[in-house]
């Protein structure tokens, strides 16, 4: 139900980690997620966002583009502060996620707790299994009805 759409993600990610460089608007850093698909008629969508707060989390749909923004901005500092030791990163955090045609983006919801985005994403009513029952019209054939 879900596409990746960009394969050297994962590597710019492990460069990023490795180099300590910070992810700015024009090329932001990628943020850790998991898909899975919830329990009931629903895909889940976790990503990691430690440390920001939701007023700064961007959350935006377009056709099937999911495109998820944050940032996670430096503690606030004075000239009586000394830094000793930086290792969380800062910066521009984002993550795009093709969605297929079977998931309803019109009724997204998301929850923010301890760190983490959290997405639900019902399956759109036209994905799911439906019966179709066959009727009789007499010696001619049948005749297919589809109940929902």
């Amino acid at each position: 139900m879900l596409m990746r759409t960009d394969p050297f993600r994962e590597m710019d990610r492990i460069v990023q980690q490795l180099s300590g460089t910070s992810g700015t608007w024009s090329k932001p850093s990628v943020m850790p997620m998991d898909a899975y698909r919830g329990g009931g008629d629903e895909y889940v969508i976790a990503f990691d966002l430690p440390g920001v707060t939701p007023e700064v989390i961007d959350i935006d749909v377009e056709r099937n583009m999911l495109t998820v923004k944050a940032e996670r901005r430096p503690a606030a500092k004075n000239d009586t502060v000394q830094m000793e030791l930086s290792e969380r990163p800062l910066g521009v955090f984002s993550r795009q996620v093709m969605l297929a045609d079977t998931l309803d983006t019109e009724r997204i919801e998301a929850d923010y707790d301890a760190g983490v985005l959290t997405l639900r994403i019902p399956i759109a009513e036209r994905a799911k299994p439906r019966k179709i029952s066959i009727g009789s019209t007499g010696s001619t054939g049948g005749r297919k009805q589809i109940s929902g």
